[in-house]
């Protein structure tokens, strides 16, 4: 059997960036809960991407959680949110107990559906609006944003999955009131786990460092006058984090790379359509996917590259298709259900090589044949 082919792994630098930082850590004893690493990444991650605050956190749903609760959303609050995306999207929308309603996507971003989102507006009165950046593929964020200044709501971005991805010059997760990174095992970086939570309201992100920080009031003794998160990153976590945004720029290349090459070897197959780009899209490419439509299905594809120890996924399974959201209301029509049913996740992982994305290629045409 070949030697395992992830979907898309972790991949630390070549150059050993991320020990510098946690050497760092454990010489000066600054393990947890907080530290340099922690404070310094908020900063390098904000100038990064150009913001003004960012709140180290200990996910990207931890992230989306602070966010909602920044906004004000609270009980019986209603939130549109992406159907097509991971749970982690809509789930902290019923921590807070509010209420999610799934707007569809359209086929030219795979993202949320302004039209869509116009016409949830007229049925409902929302909190926030929560958006994501699918694939690293960005959303319509002009027409996005103008609706939602249209009807005075708050924005909040889940660039989980677009790190890195530019609209129009612009930073995903910097166009919205909130933007969310996340820094999971399998993101374009990582920290092993964690999240980021960026604004430029900085009493805002000053307010979530002191609700993930178990809310505690600046008393001698251990009080607490609000309800409290243990949210925050920690040290060695955020070092590994350092280390690995001096790599991003790497990262993006390398995706794009695999992108391509995908593009020019299964393009021109029949029924296989790779996913949108546009001319104000800059995507990361975090992952390459694939709608597939004809004789050859998805599952047929996936199967194959599983025989020969190759990992692939399905498209994310719409919310509104999930048991546990079933109940609640769904705008649109079957764009995100026809992605879902037609789409394959391809092998992504940047530590591919140039015979790893030949034999791939290889077994999916052969199924052509």
């Amino acid at each position: 059997m070949a030697n395992r082919v992830y979907l898309s792994s972790p991949h630390m630098s070549d150059e050993g960036y991320e020990m510098q930082y946690i050497r760092e850590a454990f010489d000066t004893n600054w393990i947890a809960p907080l530290g340099k690493n922690v404070n310094e990444f908020e900063k390098e991650l904000a100038l990064r991407v150009g913001a003004r605050e960012a709140a180290a956190l200990s996910s990207g749903t931890a992230a989306i959680h602070m966010a909602l609760k920044a906004v004000g959303v609270g009980d019986g609050d209603i939130v549109f949110c992406p159907t097509l995306t991971f749970s982690a999207t809509a789930n902290p929308i019923v921590y807070q107990n509010a209420i999610p309603v799934f707007i569809d996507s359209d086929y030219e971003t795979w993202n949320m559906s302004p039209t869509a989102l116009e016409k949830a507006f007229e049925k409902y009165t929302p909190k926030a609006v929560l958006i994501v950046h699918l694939y690293g593929l960005s959303a319509d964020m002009d027409k996005i944003t103008a609706i939602c200044r249209k009807y005075n709501t708050m924005l909040i971005e889940d660039a989980a999955e677009s790190l890195g991805t530019l609209y129009k010059g612009r930073q995903t997760g910097t166009i919205g009131d909130y933007g969310v990174f996340s820094f999971n095992g399998n993101k374009i970086i990582t920290t092993s786990g964690g999240g980021m939570l960026i604004s430029d309201n900085e009493e805002r992100i000053a307010k979530v460092r002191f609700w993930a920080t178990q809310s505690r009031d600046p008393a001698r003794h251990y009080q607490h006058s609000e309800l409290g998160y243990n949210y925050r990153m920690s040290n060695i976590v955020a070092g590994i984090g350092r280390g690995q945004l001096q790599v991003l720029d790497q990262r993006v290349r390398k995706k794009t790379e695999i992108y391509e090459f995908y593009r020019q070897e299964l393009g021109a197959l029949e029924g296989i359509k790779m996913m949108p780009s546009n001319d104000w899209d800059e995507p990361n490419y975090w992952l390459s996917c694939i709608t597939v439509k004809g004789k050859v299905r998805p599952l047929d594809i996936m199967e194959a590259l599983e025989k020969e120890n190759i990992e692939s996924r399905p498209i994310w399974k719409p919310m509104h298709l999930q048991p546990f959201f079933a109940k609640y209301d769904y705008i649109g029509e079957d764009v995100s259900e026809n992605i879902f049913q037609n789409g394959v996740c391809l092998p992504s992982d940047t530590k591919m090589t140039d015979e790893d994305l030949k034999r791939i290629v290889k077994i999916i045409k052969d199924l052509w044949r």
